[in-house]
C-alpha cells in the first residue's frame, strides 16, 4: 500500500520504517520543516513527494495516512484523511479532548475506513504474551492492575510543546499516563469510576508533571496508576493481579531497561509462587507489529486493536481528571 507520513520527527520516522519493513511504500511526506520530510523519504529510499503542507498529502490520497504531529493537529488531520477515503494511523492520544474525536469516528463510519490509534505498548512482546496468558484463563478472574511509568525530562523541558496546554491538551497525564490508562482498559475493560490527583512538583510549567490515578470498573476491579516526569531513573512497571497469580511487565528496552515478563503462579498450598519469566531483547518490534495489526484490520474490514473508540474512552477519563474529578 501507499503510505503518507504527516509529521516527520522521531515517531514519524519510526512509523515510516515499520511500513517499509512490512513491504509497503512511503509515497508522501509532510512536515513544516521541509528538510525533515525530504530526509524521511531519503531514509525509506522513496522517490515520493516531500511537502510542507499536510493537505497535499491528503489530496494525494495514499492508502494510509500516518499522523504524527503535535496534539493540536491530530484530530483535524485524521478527520480530513478519513473524509478523503484514506485509512489512518494517528498517534496517541489522537486529540486533546474526547469531543475532538467524535467527528473522526463519524467520518470513519461514513467513508468505511479504518482509523487506528498509536497505542504501541499493546504490541510489545511482553504485553502480547501477558494478554495470551490472561486469555488462557491461567491467571483466573482479574482483581486489579498497578502501573508506573516515567522519565525525568531534560534541560529546557518546560519550554517544549508538551508544556503548552493549548498544544498538548495537558501534561504527563495525557502523555505517558494515556498509555497506562489504555493498558488498564485493555485488561480490565471500561471504568465506571474515575479519581485522581494531579501535581506539578518540579517543572515550571502550567501542566501536570505527575498524575496519580485510581479507576474502578462496575465489577469493582481497580487500576492504580502513576505517571511521572520526575522519575529520575526511567521506569516502566505494569502488574496484573488475578485469583491464581500475577503478571509483571517491566522495562521497555533502551533507557527503561530490558523488557521482561514474569508470571508468579500461586500454588494450592500458597506460600512462594511458581515463577516463570521471559526476556525480550531489542530491537523494539512493537511498531512493526502495530502496523501489521492495522493492515490486518483493513483487510478484514474490522475494528483494530487500539481503535479511535479506545482513544475516545481514554480521553474521556483524562478529561474527567483535568476537570477536577477527585482532586
Amino acid at each position: 500500500m501507499r503510505i503518507g507520513i504527516i509529521g516527520c520527527g522521531l515517531i514519524g520516522q519510526k512509523r515510516a520504517q515499520a511500513a517499509l519493513a512490512s513491504g509497503h511504500r512511503v509515497t508522501h511526506a509532510a512536515d513544516l520543516d521541509l528538510a525533515r520530510a525530504e530526509a524521511l523519504l531519503k531514509s525509506t529510499k522513496s522517490d515520493g513527494r516531500a511537502v510542507a503542507d499536510w493537505r497535499a498529502v491528503v489530496d494525494g490520497r495514499p492508502d494510509i495516512v500516518v499522523v504524527a504531529t503535535t496534539h493540536e493537529h491530530l484530530a483535524e488531520i485524521s478527520l480530513a484523511a478519513a473524509d478523503a477515503g484514506c485509512h489512518v494511523l494517528v498517534e496517541k492520544p489522537a486529540g486533546r479532548r474526547a469531543a475532538e474525536l467524535a467527528p473522526v469516528i463519524a467520518a470513519a463510519e461514513r467513508n468505511k475506513v479504518v482509523v487506528k490509534v498509536g497505542f504501541n505498548h499493546r504490541f510489545h512482546p511482553a504485553f502480547l504474551k501477558a494478554r495470551e496468558i490472561v486469555d488462557s484463563g491461567a491467571l483466573g478472574p482479574l482483581f486489579f492492575v498497578r502501573g508506573r511509568y516515567g522519565h525525568g525530562g531534560r534541560i529546557g523541558y518546560e519550554k517544549e510543546w508538551r508544556a503548552k496546554p493549548d498544544i498538548s491538551g495537558g501534561g504527563e497525564l495525557i502523555d505517558q499516563g494515556s498509555h497506562l490508562i489504555d493498558l488498564a482498559r485493555w485488561f480490565l475493560g471500561d471504568f465506571a469510576e474515575v479519581q485522581g490527583m494531579l501535581a506539578t512538583y518540579f517543572w515550571d510549567m502550567p501542566v501536570d508533571d505527575n498524575c496519580f490515578v485510581a479507576l474502578r470498573t462496575a465489577a469493582g476491579q481497580v487500576a492504580w496508576l502513576h505517571a511521572s516526569w520526575t522519575e529520575w531513573k526511567n521506569l516502566f512497571s505494569f502488574e496484573i493481579y488475578g485469583r491464581h497469580g500475577k503478571l509483571h511487565v517491566e522495562g521497555l528496552g533502551g533507557s527503561y531497561g530490558t523488557e521482561r515478563l514474569a508470571f508468579y503462579r500461586m500454588l494450592p498450598q500458597m506460600g512462594p509462587p511458581e515463577a516463570t519469566s521471559w526476556e525480550f531483547p531489542p530491537p523494539d518490534r512493537s511498531w512493526e507489529a502495530e502496523f501489521a495489526e492495522l493492515v490486518s484490520a483493513i483487510a478484514g474490514g474490522r475494528e483494530p486493536l487500539g481503535s479511535i473508540r479506545d482513544a475516545k474512552a481514554n480521553l474521556e477519563i483524562i478529561g474527567k481528571l483535568y476537570e477536577g474529578v477527585g482532586r
